[in-house]
Parts: C-alpha cells; sequence; structure tokens
C-alpha cells in the first residue's frame, strides 16, 4: 500500500484491472488487504470497504488503484485531490465486494463549471446538477467542478475519450442561445486564477500535466446577466433565459454524449473557440 503516491503515476491506465474476485474499475468496491509490514497505519485499513476512484499506471506499467475509504467522513476531498483522503493499492491488495466491472465502450466526462454566486455563471453547475439526476451511458461520469480548474485539470489526467465541459459562453446571441464549440487547444495557456474558472486555460493546464481527452467540447449558454467577481452584491438565481434554457441544455448534452458513443460520427459544433 502506498498511502500518498503523487509522483510518478503518469501514462494512460487499463479501465479495468483483475483482482482476487474479478474485475475492477472506477467505482467498484473493494475490501482492503494491505501486504505491507503490518504497522499501525496498514492494520487500521486491513479489511476496510473502498471505492476504487481511479485506476493509475507510471511509466514503468506499474498499476495502482487509487481508492476512497466508504466510512471516511472526508471523502469527497478524497476526489478532490487533497491529502489524507485518497490511497493507492495494488491490485494484489484488494478482493472486489461488489458486481465485477463491465468494461465501457467509451469513457467520457461531463464537467459543470461556474460560479453558483454569480447568476448566470452557475449554468453549468445547474445542467451538471440535473444530468446526475439523469439515467446516463455507462462510462460517463458528470461532475460539478464549480470554480476549481486544478481539480478539473487532474481529472482530465484520467482515462477519458473525451471531456464534454458545461459552461455560460458569452457570444453575442440572445440570452438562453446554447452552443456546441471545440475549443482550440493550440491557445491553450495553462495559467489559473484562483477564483475563477476559464476553459481554455484550464485546458492548457491539462496538456502542461501530461494529457487531455482526444476530444473536448464545451456545450455554452449566452448568459443574461453577467457579473463580476468585485461586484456589490451576489446573485444565486439563474436569469429566466437562462433557467429555462437548462433543460434544453440537458437534451443537448445528451445528443452530443449519443453521438461521441456512436462510432464514426462527430457531434454538431460551431467554430472553434
Amino acid at each position: 500500500m502506498i498511502p500518498h503516491a503523487w509522483e510518478g503515476l503518469e501514462g494512460r491506465a487499463p479501465r479495468t484491472v483483475a483482482v482476487p474476485g474479478g474485475l475492477v474499475g472506477r467505482g467498484s468496491l473493494v475490501r482492503l488487504l494491505p501486504r505491507g509490514g503490518g504497522d499501525a497505519f496498514e492494520r487500521a485499513l486491513d479489511g476496510k470497504t473502498a471505492t476504487v476512484e481511479s485506476i493509475q499506471q507510471d511509466l514503468e506499467g506499474v498499476v495502482q488503484l487509487a481508492v476512497v475509504l466508504e466510512d471516511d467522513p472526508g471523502r469527497d476531498l478524497g476526489v478532490a485531490r487533497q491529502p489524507g483522503h485518497r490511497f493507492f493499492f495494488a491490485p494484489d491488495e484488494v478482493e472486489l465486494v461488489g458486481p465485477p466491472a463491465r468494461p465501457a465502450a467509451a469513457s467520457i466526462l461531463i464537467a459543470g463549471i461556474g460560479n453558483v454566486f454569480l447568476a448566470d455563471d452557475g449554468f453549468g453547475v445547474e445542467v451538471a446538477r440535473l444530468l446526475a439526476q439523469r439515467e446516463l451511458p455507462a462510462g460517463v461520469k458528470v461532475a460539478d467542478f464549480g470554480i476549481r480548474g486544478m481539480d478539473l485539470a487532474y481529472e482530465l489526467q484520467e482515462d477519458y475519450d473525451a471531456a464534454i465541459l458545461v459552461d455560460a459562453v458569452p457570444r453575442g446571441g440572445e440570452p438562453g442561445t446554447l452552443y456546441v464549440i471545440e475549443p482550440d487547444l493550440a491557445q491553450a495557456e495553462g495559467v489559473l486564477d484562483a477564483h475563477t474558472m476559464d476553459p481554455v486555460r484550464v485546458l492548457g493546464l491539462a496538456k502542461v500535466l501530461g494529457s487531455v481527452p482526444a476530444r473536448v467540447l464545451v456545450v455554452g449558454c449566452e448568459p443574461g446577466i453577467q457579473m463580476e467577481q468585485d461586484d456589490d452584491e451576489l446573485r444565486v438565481e439563474l436569469s429566466p433565459a437562462v433557467k429555462a434554457a437548462t433543460l434544453e441544455a440537458v437534451e443537448l448534452v445528451e445528443s452530443v454524449l449519443a453521438q461521441l458513443l456512436e462510432p464514426g460520427e462527430n457531434p454538431r459544433q460551431e467554430d472553434d473557440a
């Protein structure tokens, strides 16, 4: 067991790995069986159940399972890449206790981004919330990243075939107008602002860290209300036009998903951003 193996975990890992009991993948439930020297830390984890958050592989081909304990009150912090809540185990140090994983035809991330305190900037967060309530194809993960650009950049290092970023995108149209955009990654710079989420800059940082999925699309909405960080008042409600567009955006994301999952098809898109 490697408690905090942050360095050297690079390269594309397999989506499923054989462990005692069957195949595991992202989301599989396992029992921890550390094979180390039996120190106090390992004894505390021995027999605990955990969820596989990701499968990672270093440059020498060594595979590790990143897991989050089921009974850890701070387990959500592990997913946010906070130290102390995410542990690494070799495949022979766990056993499957849930159903075996099924290899997905494709792995796609849907990331809702934006600031919910800046009116229509919270569009992506609301769409992610609605999508999380829908039954989506196997291999599709929906997550609300808010303004956590670093977390999203690290998440993009996982073995995704494609990513769909959902965000408010001012392009001069009528409020509530929806767009499908494929960003020009060549112009992406890896610089982040701690208080905002710029999708293109996040993609640039993801490139610096290692890689981005082969396809990255943005499902955007024309905002009706644009606010700045230094505005005197905060507003958590979406404007009527953007609120109405969230349900249509859910259907649009599902349509883009269907096209991404269909071999040989490309989703409808606007000009590069």
